[in-house]
């Protein structure tokens, strides 16, 4: 069994984390990105002797201060869990022990870019948005650029009640869904719902766009992650309940 992992190698751990706070700093699944990277950089050898104990060992920090590599050897357990956990790390068949190897998936991802590219992936759930938003924001989310996958969102809710609506294109925002959803003449309200419905869904459509489309139509907003995926699951929602009713005016802009 290998003593950490000491054989040959194209890449030592600190030369991709070099400063053991900013190591320290990392969420699990952050640093994991970091040590997938180190794993696949190792010789085939290496990568047959892949065991959670050993790795474990402070031999794999030798290269920081001596002080801090129990605390470090910890926080890389906690990445490799991780690891595990999203199926990028397996247990070798037919073999007793913590022995692994890296997964198909886990050879694809070659750096720790490709990994948050994956975890990014991995906070949309694709498959349950309404494809015209999975194609617009998919490519835009990966990069990062959460704002401007919200943005792209709500942008396809108001086009399809501008089209739904029978609207040119002078009426924009929070007036289009004011007199599309109106409650007492909108061409999308129902008119057999009670009156506080319709009420409220003409609020939802003001509101929504006036919240998340507009002010990233006119700045940068920090969205994060997690939030922006709320967001854009509520634009999906949005677009399949516009599409859900008659279109008035098929050639509308």
């Amino acid at each position: 069994p290998l003593d950490g992992i000491t054989k040959v190698m194209t890449i030592r751990l600190i030369e991709l984390l070099p400063d053991e706070e900013a190591f320290l700093a990392l969420e699990p699944e952050e640093l994991a990105g970091a040590v997938l990277e180190y794993l696949n950089a190792l010789s085939e050898d290496d990568k047959g002797h892949l065991n959670r104990i050993n790795f474990a060992r402070k031999e794999t920090v030798r290269d920081y201060p001596a002080a801090r590599r129990e605390e470090l050897a910890r926080a890389l357990m906690e990445a490799w869990v991780w690891l595990q956990r999203e199926g990028l790390l397996a247990p070798r068949p037919e073999a007793t022990g913590d022995w692994v190897f890296i997964t198909r998936r886990g050879r694809r991802l070659k750096d720790s870019a490709a990994v948050e590219a994956y975890r990014r992936a991995n906070l949309l759930p694709r498959e349950n948005l309404h494809p015209f938003i999975a194609q617009k924001v998919w490519a835009t989310f990966l990069r990062g650029d959460y704002d401007v996958a919200v943005f792209q969102a709500f942008r396809e809710v108001e086009i399809a009640v501008r089209r739904a609506g029978g609207y040119g294109g002078d009426l924009i925002g929070v007036p289009l869904m004011r007199k599309a959803f109106h409650p007492e003449n909108g061409p999308l309200a129902d008119q057999e719902a009670e009156g506080g419905e319709r009420e409220a869904l003409s609020a939802l459509f003001s509101g929504a766009i006036g919240l998340y489309k507009n002010p990233r139509s006119h700045r940068q907003v920090a969205d994060e992650p997690f939030v922006a995926v709320e967001m854009i699951v509520l634009a999906s929602h949005l677009l399949r309940m516009v599409e859900s009713k008659e279109p008035v005016n098929q050639n509308a802009v």
